[in-house]
């Protein structure tokens, strides 16, 4: 188990939180919640404000972990909190002979799924995955497992290691100060479970996660 920063070639966001808090009421979190079209292409109080793809936000971070992880041509590699696929369809594109699996809670986000990846992605819940055990040499998760409440969580993310013949990676919402959980709680829209990174590692121990790990911190 390691923390490592695998999304360091991911674009970084710089909306300001404290314009969106201002903003954002309880009734806004509500709507993020059901993750339906207004979360992924509704108003940006309620989520991604439009989400498309681009090859800038995921060409380089999956030529990262097939790098890091020394993925094989002919590696089997699960998204869970897949979206619309994207992710996928760039390790597809860059690894042809992969095979390539998502889930995604959001049925919205199945049907609106990249062409490509449409009969890759289904519908389903992190805390009970689809598939037999040591199926994957990767599987990763990235500001998922957080959305679910804590017992939950943790269901999930041993189900991550159970389907994990190899490799997981990890994003949760997390703090290593008082000042970056004062901004945390500030932005978060629909996670459920958010802690101190020392935390969030001993949740780990205590499930049996084996994985890699990194946090989204609010900046």
């Amino acid at each position: 188990m390691a923390e490592i920063n695998l999304m360091d070639c991911y674009p970084r966001s710089t909306r300001p939180i404290e314009e969106r808090v201002a903003k954002t009421t309880d009734n806004d979190r509500a709507i993020a919640r059901q993750f339906g079209k207004e979360f992924f292409d509704g108003d940006r109080l309620h989520g991604y404000g439009g989400y498309s793809y681009h090859p800038r936000f995921w060409e380089a971070t999956v030529r990262r972990f097939r790098d890091y992880y020394r993925l094989h041509d002919n590696a089997h590699v699960l998204d869970v909190g897949c979206g619309k696929g994207f992710m996928l369809h760039d390790f597809k594109a860059l690894m042809p002979d992969l095979t390539v699996a998502g889930v995604d809670i959001s049925e919205y986000a199945i049907e609106q799924a990249i062409d490509d990846m449409r009969s890759f992605v289904s519908v389903g819940n992190a805390k009970e995955l689809p598939y037999e055990d040591k199926s994957f040499d990767l599987v990763i998760s990235i500001n998922t497992v957080h959305n679910l409440p804590l017992e939950e969580c943790k269901q999930a993310i041993r189900e991550i290691q159970r389907v994990s013949k190899a490799h997981a990676f990890i994003v949760v919402d997390a703090w290593r100060s008082d000042d970056e959980r004062r901004r945390m709680l500030m932005w978060n829209l629909t996670a459920l479970t958010y802690m101190h990174v020392d935390d969030w590692e001993k949740l780990f121990i205590e499930v049996g996660y084996t994985g890699d790990s990194y946090w989204f911190i609010a900046e």
